[in-house]
């Protein structure tokens, strides 16, 4: 609170302690109005505890309080004649939390009330034998014009709370609003952290479980397919290795993201070479001339192929061969990966109902603006669609 100035500081004060300030205010202007009543007159006495009173709630029964006052102050004026007791203090008072509290209707209402009572107080209080009907007039305008002054500051009051409310609410709005898009980036970043564990996981697993498989059938007749398969089972795991090292310094806040080894469209001939030296059948057909794709359509090029080449492994059987071509276009990167197999009921490794492999695909080819589509051929065998555009619009 310190920072802030005096009246700053008095403001926020004063609006946490409203009820009590108007308590107090009320009990020292009754003891000061009971001590001006006119000789202890009982219609004066209760006249003034009735207009002083109520200011004890005139910001928290703001309505009632003002009414209440407006009725003993017309009081005042039948019951009290030729007198004007001090306790008329709380009419303006009234007013202002009337202009400044209540709802539109009951401060235009309060308004008229306070415009007739003073036109009514400026004729009886202060018509006084001799004086021309000019001067009582002027007397008459003089205390509306006051009136209208006192419920002008009240409605400026209103306004100001009105923009200070407005302020608090988008200052929520936007606190809230922050929330949910951290809320959406953090859902974002591990179902795009999942994709990539998917991926990493089960491609490096599948080559791996393959190429053991392997080289256990062959390790008595020929050891050197057997040598061969434990150097691509140390390949796959450390380029594993290596990818979720990057992966996994995405949840490290305190270190870098390392995102050097991150795989694009120019390393699909490298996995495609990679599989075929592991023991698959697999072709790359390559037309047209590669153009530059950006970081992450190039990530979702080689995941792609890799899923689908993985999928060959799992499900297509054995002898099965793969096609992939990659066509660059002129509005973007098509691939086309195709197998010969037998689909689920020749696959090496049990599948698991809900994978999310195809879906996972799907969903990085719509981020970049592209397509895929993924489904059986006719005649045996599964095709892979995909198509990236250069840039998406």
């Amino acid at each position: 609170m310190a920072r802030f100035p005096l009246s700053e500081r008095w403001y926020r004060w004063s609006a946490a302690h409203a009820v009590g300030i108007d308590r107090v205010v009320a009990v020292f202007l009754s003891l000061f109005c009971l001590a001006g009543a006119v000789d202890g007159d009982a219609a004066a006495v209760i006249v003034s505890l009735g207009m002083t009173v109520p200011l004890a709630w005139r910001r928290s029964r703001t309505v009632v309080s003002g009414f209440v006052i407006a009725a003993f102050a017309f009081a005042h004026l039948l019951l009290v004649p030729g007198t004007l007791l001090p306790s008329v203090i709380a009419v303006p008072i009234a007013l202002y939390a009337f202009a400044a509290y209540t709802p539109r209707w009951s401060s235009y209402t309060a308004l008229v009330i306070a415009i007739l009572g003073a036109t009514a107080a400026g004729l009886e209080y202060f018509a006084y034998e001799g004086r021309g009907w000019e001067e009582t007039l002027a007397t008459s305008t003089f205390l509306v014009v006051f009136v209208l002054a006192v419920w002008a500051f009240g409605d400026l009051r209103r306004v100001r709370l009105q923009e200070f409310e407005g302020v608090v609410e988008r200052a929520r709005l936007l606190e809230l609003e922050r929330a949910q898009e951290a809320e959406l980036a953090a859902i974002g970043e591990r179902t795009r952290i999942a994709r990539e564990m998917h991926d990493i996981v089960a491609h490096s697993l599948t080559v791996v479980i393959a190429q053991a498989d392997g080289g256990r059938y062959s390790a008595a007749q020929d050891p050197a397919a057997a040598v061969a398969a434990l150097e691509t089972i140390s390949s796959t795991g450390r380029q594993a290795l290596q990818d979720m090292r990057a992966l996994l310094s995405v949840l490290r806040e305190d270190r870098p993201r390392d995102f050097s080894s991150m795989p694009g469209a120019a390393d699909i001939e490298g996995l495609v070479s990679e599989l075929h030296r592991g023991g698959l059948d697999v072709e790359l057909r390559v037309t047209g001339d590669p153009r530059a794709l950006s970081a992450g359509a190039g990530l979702t090029a080689y995941r792609i192929v890799q899923e689908s080449l993985t999928n060959v492994l799992k499900h297509a059987g054995p002898h099965a061969k793969a096609v992939v071509e990659v066509n660059w276009g002129t509005v973007g990167v098509e691939l086309v990966v195709t197998d010969d197999g037998r689909g689920r009921a020749a696959a090496l490794i049990e599948g698991t109902p809900g994978g999310q492999g195809v879906i996972g695909m799907t969903e990085r080819a719509k981020l970049h603006g592209g397509t895929l589509t993924a489904g059986p051929v006719v005649g045996g065998g599964y095709r892979v669609h995909g198509l990236l555009p250069y840039a998406t619009t």
